[in-house]
């Protein structure tokens, strides 16, 4: 399975923007990898950064509207049948629940940036029917500085790309700090909108 798997990575990103943007609409592989393998490939000039993060915003936001959509029209049973070969794990889609149910639209943007409910983040959205337009919004404002990042990183480390989780990993916790801090923001104001109506 893992060498299937490099085998559809390497073919894909090997296409330039469209393999980019693709390999991330897949999901198959994570996206902090697909990115920067994309940095490696503008560090070696054969993409540029401005386009390389074009296409990671596309393909990671089309990533989660077909996962937006897949809750708007299948709902909490469509996904507790058939999530696991969407590679969502049950665990993750209920605190992405309860995150959404509690804090309301609004974490879309803040979940992004937060481990577990990352990719599950953008189901509830749809079970809940929120504007689609509104969850497009929120996903590509906070996919945008997600690419930047890792592409970034991917130039870089050139050809020891496969290292960016070890490179990643000192900037990702304040980021996540940050991420929880804006989320606590978040609730505070609605806590405070509520408690004045």
């Amino acid at each position: 399975m893992h060498d299937l798997v490099q085998t559809i990575f390497t073919f894909l990103v090997n296409l330039g923007y469209f393999g980019v943007a693709l390999a991330l609409m897949i999901e198959i592989i994570p996206s902090e990898i697909v990115l920067a393998y994309a940095g490696y490939l503008v560090s070696r000039g054969e993409i540029s950064f401005v386009g390389a993060v074009i296409a990671g915003t596309i393909g990671g936001t089309i990533a989660q509207l077909f996962l937006y959509w897949i809750g708007h029209y299948g709902g909490r049973p469509f996904l507790d049948k058939y999530g696991k070969y969407l590679l969502i794990k049950k665990k993750h889609l209920n605190v992405a629940e309860q995150w959404f149910e509690k804090y309301g639209p609004g974490v879309i943007f803040t979940a992004r940036f937060i481990p577990v409910v990352r990719h599950a983040i953008s189901i509830p959205a749809g079970i809940a029917k929120m504007s689609w337009k509104k969850f497009t919004f929120y996903t590509t404002c906070a996919i945008i500085p997600w690419s930047i990042f890792f592409i970034f990183l991917g130039e870089r480390l050139g050809s020891h790309w496969q290292k960016i989780n070890e490179m990643a990993h000192p900037y990702l916790r304040p980021i996540i700090f940050a991420a929880v801090a804006a989320t606590i923001v978040y609730i505070g104001i609605q806590v405070y909108r509520r408690r004045r109506t």
